[in-house]
Formats: C-alpha cells, structure tokens, sequence
C-alpha cells in the first residue's frame, strides 16, 4: 500500500487544520518528521494524542498534535496559516507521500475495512451532505436495510427470481428515489407569476424574515432573490423572480428590465417546483404564454393571493395546468399551513418511508438502470455484485 495525505479541513486560514496520513508505512513517515515534547520517543498507540512539532531535518515548521486514528491512520493537527500547512505537505511529499483529496483518502480509509460493502463507504461519504435529518436517515437506512438488503436478497434468490420481477424492484427503486434526493439533497421552489401579486411577501413569509423589498410599485423586484426554509421533511431553496409578464417583457424600456426577465425564465428551468402567484382581488391577472410553456412539464401549485380582500379574479378562465389552486394571504398570513401541507404532498414527501430502499448516488442510479434491462441473469449477477461491492471512483 502506498501512503497518502490530504487537507482534511477548508482553504483559507484558520486556527486549525488538519493533515490526515493514510498507509501501512504511515507510521515510519511521522518517525522521521515528529519529535514529541520531553525526552522519550514518541510511541504511536490507538487513541493516543502526541504533542511536538514538525521538523525538516533541523528546522522546525510548527508545533503539533498527533491523533493515532487506527491502525496505519494518523492526523496532523497543525496552526491554521496555510503557509505552514503546504510546508507540511510538501515535506510529506518528500518521503514519498502521495498527495489526494479530502474525499478520496476517506474513500480508502473505509475502503480498508473488510466488513464494509460499497452502499456502506457511500453511506458515511453522503451523511454529512443531506439537508435535512431525514435526509440522513434515508441514506443511513441503506446499509443494513434498505438498499443493501434489497441487492443482497436479489443476488441470493437470482437462480429462483424472475428477472422481469428484478427488473421491476428496480424501477421501483429508482421512481422512489426522486422523491428521496428532494429529501436528501432539497427543493428547489421557483416564485413565479405576473407583477405586484404579492410573490417578494409570500418569500418573505416562508423564509420568516424579510429578504424581498416589498411594495406597491408593480415590477420592485428587478432580479431573482433566493432564501431558504425548512418544510419538514424538505429544505426548499425558494427563488423569487421578478414578474414574468409578457407585455412587460417584450415593451421593457431598459436593459436591466429585459435582463431580469430574461434570468426569470433561465431560472425556472432548474425549478422542481413552480409557485405561480396571482392577485385574487384584481379581475385579470397577465399569465404570459412564455410562462405558460416554460413550465408545461413542471409541478404546479397556483396561489391565489391577497385573500383577505374581495375576491375579482374568475378562476374558470384559468389554463388547465393552473386549476390546482390554493387561497392565502401572504400579508396577512393566512393560508400558509394549507400551502406548506400542499407542497409536502405534491412533492410526495408528506408520507415517504424513511426505510425505503434507493438509490443515492449516480454509480447506483446507473447499476439500477442497467438492471432493468438485463437479458440474462449472469449479466444480472454481475450488475448485483457491482451495487454491492463495486469500485468507486473519486
């Protein structure tokens, strides 16, 4: 085994970083640069922490701490100054350390263990990246139910399971998967609709604190404003646009004007979900046939707004794809629990089992895919065995 280090902690200066060293011969490497406080050599046992400094041959670099991790793993706990962090790689480097990412020396740390299976390394890799703490169970839930127990039960029945039966678990798996990486990963929720129907107050009020300017003043927001909330068991990035009207669009009298709607637009390509926002007290709300096309092939809730004052709008001259509709007042605050309750389902995360078998990463959508097409069931086997204990590249 060769040996490797990497920056455990982020670019820039701080109090601390972290070098992590990986190998059989690690440990010969911290002998020949370490020289421990006091007079005794320094003995590198599990679970102990070791207080000297890094040297290169008479010069010292810095004052460290060693932490013994596990067998053949150590860290370097160095002063934050990046200067002396590269000092130390490139002493490292010298003994014929190899230098690898953050992420790669995790991969082969866990790699290293026998008992773990890929879904497992994949496991403790994507955790710290969920965005909510359902986010984390769905991935945890993986490595001894989940996933893994699907794959373990597919390889060990292959002789006796139809492969029409494999292959339509799989797709099953992947269609809960969607749900489960809005989840894991969130919601990307786009603000959209005509001007001045109250979009910059709804963000302002699912985000619980102001981040809009809000006025009267039809067109105030002039580009897109973004803010986060939590909408159990969703994180929803909320993107708030400026108004998408196609008259307005087409008779802007500057280029700021054509500029935020042309970034409206590019915006709600990356939306998982569309707000489409229109005024219920005003007789025409403008709903742009630009905006109309745009979202043809997205999830939709219309929000009918301003509530609190007499309803004008005649929600029959509504387009087909706009007929799902919900009554609120953002200023007045009335109504959002029955949005947020219609988000959840529309994005079928209100009920979803946190013990659900998915997929979480693209080297297990890919498998996936490719199982759901297997001609034969050694090309199966094959497929199985790679989901459990295939190669990650990092």
């Amino acid at each position: 085994m060769s040996i490797f280090a990497a920056v455990m902690t982020g670019q820039g200066t701080g109090a601390i970083s972290t070098i992590q060293l990986f190998g059989d011969k690690a440990e010969g490497v911290l002998k020949k640069v370490f020289k421990p406080s006091g007079s005794k050599p320094a003995t590198f046992g599990l679970g102990q922490i070791l207080l000297g400094t890094i040297h290169d041959g008479n010069r010292t670099i810095d004052q460290v701490t060693i932490g013994c991790e596990g067998r053949n793993n150590f860290t370097i706990n160095c002063h934050g100054n990046p200067l002396i962090v590269e000092m130390i790689m490139k002493l490292l480097q010298k003994r014929n350390v190899k230098p690898i990412t953050a992420q790669q020396l995790i991969v082969k740390i866990l790699s290293s263990d026998k008992s773990l299976n890929t879904i497992a390394i994949e496991t403790a890799l994507a955790q710290a990246e969920a965005k909510t703490l359902e986010g984390a169970k769905i991935i945890a839930n993986q490595v001894n139910a989940g996933l893994a127990k699907k794959a373990a039960q597919w390889f060990d029945s292959i002789n006796d399971t139809p492969l029409k039966q494999i292959a339509a678990d799989a797709k099953k798996i992947l269609k809960t998967s969607e749900t489960a990486k809005l989840i894991i990963e969130g919601l990307t929720a786009v603000i959209a609709g005509p001007p001045n129907t109250g979009k910059s107050t709804l963000l302002n009020d699912l985000a619980g604190k102001p981040k809009a300017i809000v006025t009267d003043i039809k067109g105030t927001t002039r580009d897109y404003v973004i803010a986060q909330c939590l909408i159990a068991p969703l994180c929803i990035e909320l993107i708030d646009t400026a108004g998408l009207d196609d008259e307005l669009a087409a008779a802007a009298a500057n280029k700021i004007e054509k500029t935020a709607q042309k970034k409206s637009f590019a915006i709600l390509e990356k939306a998982d979900l569309v707000l489409v926002v229109l005024d219920n007290s005003q007789t025409q709300n403008a709903i742009g046939k630009k905006l109309l096309k745009k979202i043809a092939d997205k999830k939709i809730i219309t929000i009918l707004n301003k509530c609190d004052l007499p309803a004008k709008f005649d929600t029959t001259e509504l387009p087909k794809t706009l007929t799902d509709t919900i009554k609120i007042s953002a200023k007045a605050g009335t109504g959002i629990e029955n949005l947020l309750k219609k988000i959840r389902q529309l994005s079928d995360a209100a009920d979803f089992d946190l013990q659900s078998p998915v997929c979480f990463t693209d080297r297990q959508k890919n498998l996936l895919q490719k199982l759901t097409s297997a001609k034969t069931k050694k090309l199966a086997r094959q497929i199985i065995s790679g989901l459990l204990n295939g190669r990650l590249c990092v």
